[in-house]
């Protein structure tokens, strides 16, 4: 009845007859840097190979450095350090929660500002879903329920709900509470080579963090984030 999983690749609309019941508080949502050789991006050579598995980091690696070689990684955590260590990539980019929790790291390992380098939707935030008529569930679970955590995630699936988006495009959403009382939330939407970004901010009462999200993506759609998205799916 009960699982876990990063909220980034929980599915924006949950399945009939379930709900997403806690989510816990955010660990760090910002992306990180990795090498064994190079301190950081802007320090790469013309032509340096970058690894990730995400369109949305492809087209914001590129974005910075156009001249740059993305190449798909695959792998868990350690299998993608391994293949950094035996020189398959000059760089990698990954989740700085993910690093967090299993206390890994490379020799090179810059923090991305994630007001720079946006996150993707939920992105170091941990939900665990079970069925609605589960109160037993709710009850036991309650504890681990971090209100500021899911009034950001909220918005930030808002945004992914109203863009119709899934992790076949390059998209990226992050919210931050700002006092008193507001929310402000960020959202890119980007062509794979980088070449174009559409990117916008809004911020709002915390009462409808889901209305917040689903106003940003209209506003993205109002500037071209529509055909950037049909023509970034593979």
């Amino acid at each position: 009845d009960v699982c876990s999983s990063d909220l980034k690749d929980v599915p924006m609309e949950l399945a009939p007859g379930l709900t997403l019941g806690v989510i816990m508080e955010r660990a760090d949502p910002a992306d990180m840097f990795l090498s064994h050789t190079y301190p950081n991006l802007a320090a790469l050579p013309p032509g340096a190979v970058v690894g990730t598995s995400s369109l949305r980091r492809k087209a914001q690696i590129l974005a910075l450095r156009p001249d740059a070689r993305v190449n798909f990684l695959r792998g868990n955590v350690e299998t993608r350090l391994r293949k950094l260590a035996e020189a398959e990539y000059d760089a990698i980019i990954m989740a700085a929660a993910g690093l967090n929790r299993l206390g890994l790291s490379a020799p090179h390992a810059v923090r991305l500002n994630e007001q720079d380098f946006l996150p993707a939707v939920g992105q170091g935030a941990l939900g665990i879903e079970f069925r609605k008529d589960r109160q037993d569930l709710r009850e036991l679970l309650r504890f681990l329920e971090h209100p500021p955590t899911r009034l950001c995630v909220e918005a930030e699936r808002g945004l992914l709900a109203g863009l119709n988006g899934d992790c076949r495009t390059p998209l990226a959403g992050y919210a931050v509470l700002q006092s008193p009382g507001a929310l402000r939330l960020s959202g890119l939407v980007a062509s794979c080579d980088g070449s174009e970004i559409i990117s916008r901010s809004l911020t709002g009462q915390i009462t409808n963090p889901r209305a917040l999200g689903l106003e940003l993506a209209r506003r993205l759609k109002d500037a071209g984030a529509d055909r950037l998205m049909e023509t970034a799916k593979i």
